[in-house]
């Protein structure tokens, strides 16, 4: 039989998820491995949806690009929050902000270009590129830097194939949150380098001492890309919806993709998501507040144990030094989650940087983030781990 396509066939599996299905076969495991908000969808979410699935105009096809109503709504969302004068016309609606990021490189590009991501990054960055042909390059984040990117150290990995820059604030797994001047900083260096920027800003609702704001306040030449949902700050994974802002020009390209892709996002969704924007924020903001809580809780827990390397100021991740129980994060989330039943992600799924460390989600419930810390800290201080069969 004829090969599979070489490039999908051998492409790792994404990290988190090992670790996810493994935990799950384990009834009473801790699970901080997953960035999945323990919310609910709020009500008014919710009640929007039943109510476009009992009104046929939902059934049935939209636009390519999203129903117009949404559209609006995000374009209100991104000058009235974001500082940024959009029109609908920029806007294009996903099937989640996984299906926005296929839809930016399959616009940006091509087989033999390279994209600059972080040395830190969500690994999906990675696994796309690579699925088309295009060259993943990391650019390192630095504890001591606050995990914020250095523009010298970015701009000494720009070569003639460069085509874009990634960046993600707040950021997964480091919960860096970038000031305004850094961005502008960003920005400049891809104007002078003619590179195009995508900001991932899909955590944008999450800031704890620091405001959040957005790359594409600096554009002024049409080359940044905003990418942005409504999973992390309404507590809406399940329903896949996202979004991407970008130039005219680059707007109608990704508008073109989506019909390959998906066509069009899911109806119902959209409905849901129109809703999330034009209803009622406290939802958001009484979120942001727990999460601020239990980052708080997380870091005394650290403190008082010996691990406290950095204090995030956004997202809901705390990235943990394990290099006490060894340098190999999977090895090392493996053996936690055999030896007391804690799941965490390995730091190694978001890039070599991440060797030694693991990723803990803070969108958990305070209990288990407490018993799972604690459990990690005795883990850590423990001296041997003996490999499980099969574990490499």
């Amino acid at each position: 039989m004829k090969p599979l396509a070489r490039v999908a066939a051998e492409i790792p599996p994404q990290g988190v998820r090992v670790i996810f299905e493994l935990a799950w076969k384990i009834p009473d495991a801790i699970h901080l491995e997953v960035g999945e908000p323990n919310f609910p969808t709020p009500a008014h979410i919710v009640e929007a949806a039943a109510l476009a699935v009992r009104d046929d105009r939902w059934h049935h096809y939209t636009p390519n690009a999203g129903i117009w109503s949404l559209r609006e709504a995000i374009a209100e969302k991104m000058r009235s929050r974001n500082g940024l004068e959009v029109t609908p016309e920029q806007v294009v609606v996903h099937a989640g902000a996984v299906e926005g990021i296929a839809s930016i490189l399959l616009a940006l590009a091509e087989a033999g270009d390279e994209v600059l991501i972080p040395g830190l990054a969500w690994p999906n960055y990675e696994m796309f590129l690579r699925l088309q042909g295009a060259t993943p390059v990391p650019y390192p984040l630095r504890e001591e830097n606050g995990f914020l990117p250095d523009p010298d150290e970015i701009a000494r990995r720009i070569t003639p194939r460069t085509k874009a820059l990634f960046i993600n604030t707040p950021g997964n797994p480091t919960g860096a949150v970038f000031p305004a001047e850094l961005l502008r900083t960003l920005v400049d260096l891809c104007r002078r380098y003619d590179l195009y920027l995508v900001s991932d800003e899909v955590y944008e609702d999450i800031v704890f001492d620091a405001p959040h704001v957005s790359a594409a306040r600096f554009d002024t030449d049409g080359r940044v890309i905003t990418l942005s949902g409504f999973s992390k700050g309404y507590a809406m994974t399940g329903w896949r919806i996202g979004y991407t802002v970008s130039p005219p020009r680059i707007a109608e390209v990704i508008t073109k993709i989506q019909e390959p892709l998906i066509s069009c996002t899911n109806a119902v969704a959209q409905k849901a998501a129109e809703a999330a924007l034009r209803g009622p924020q406290d939802v958001v903001e009484a979120m942001r507040q727990a999460y601020r809580r239990r980052r708080d809780m997380a870091l005394d827990i650290l403190r008082r144990e010996g691990l406290y390397r950095y204090t995030p100021q956004g997202a809901f991740y705390l990235l943990v030094d394990v290099r006490g129980a060894g340098e190999d994060s999977y090895a090392v989330a493996k053996a936690l989650l055999r030896e007391e039943k804690v799941a965490v992600a390995p730091g190694e799924a978001f890039g070599a940087q991440g060797r030694g460390l693991v990723r803990v989600s803070l969108a958990s419930s305070e209990e288990a983030i407490r018993e799972g810390l604690t459990r990690l800290a005795r883990f850590v201080r423990r001296p041997l781990h003996a490999p499980a069969a099969g574990d490499d």
